[in-house]
């Protein structure tokens, strides 16, 4: 058995035991019921919930704030200058909210041998972007896909 505050009382009977947590106002709680003989201990077992689901609630919170968010925008190689711009726009936006962005330039049919002027966008987009995000994966064409994964400063 063990006391309130962490002392060894020794074997006592269940009896004994529930005797001395009533006489100070206070749970008997079996914590190891496997030993022999079982373990138990005088605690405040309200109190010690509370505390257990704090710990939950801490640990949980902590792990939200490790999950990485990747938000995606997606552009054609003749994306007009204004499309474009609102493309940035948004582009700074979720990046001043802490998540990383991957910006995908989709080629179709015959853009394909083009890329140099996917690769001129991209590079606007940097310039652009340079102020609030370092550039995570520099730009490459994956299939009919040129992307590029960008994350927050800071």
């Amino acid at each position: 058995m063990i006391g309130a505050e962490g002392q060894q009382l020794g074997v006592k009977t269940p009896r004994e035991a529930l005797e001395l947590a009533v006489e100070q106002g206070l749970d008997l709680v079996e914590v190891a019921p496997n030993a022999n003989p079982p373990v138990c201990r005088i605690m405040d077992y309200g109190k010690y919930k509370y505390q257990q689901s704090k710990k939950a609630q801490e640990t949980k919170k902590k792990r939200a704030q490790t999950y990485v968010v990747i938000k995606e925008v997606k552009l054609r190689p003749l994306t007009e200058d204004h499309d474009l711009q609102v493309k940035i726009r948004n582009v700074k936006k979720f990046l001043a909210n802490r998540n990383k962005t991957k910006i995908s330039l989709q080629f179709r049919g015959r853009e394909m041998t083009h890329l140099d002027l996917g690769r001129k966008m991209m590079d606007r987009i940097v310039d652009e972007i340079k102020e609030v995000g370092l550039i995570e994966k520099e730009p490459t064409l994956e299939g009919r896909f040129m992307t590029m994964i960008v994350a927050p400063k800071g």
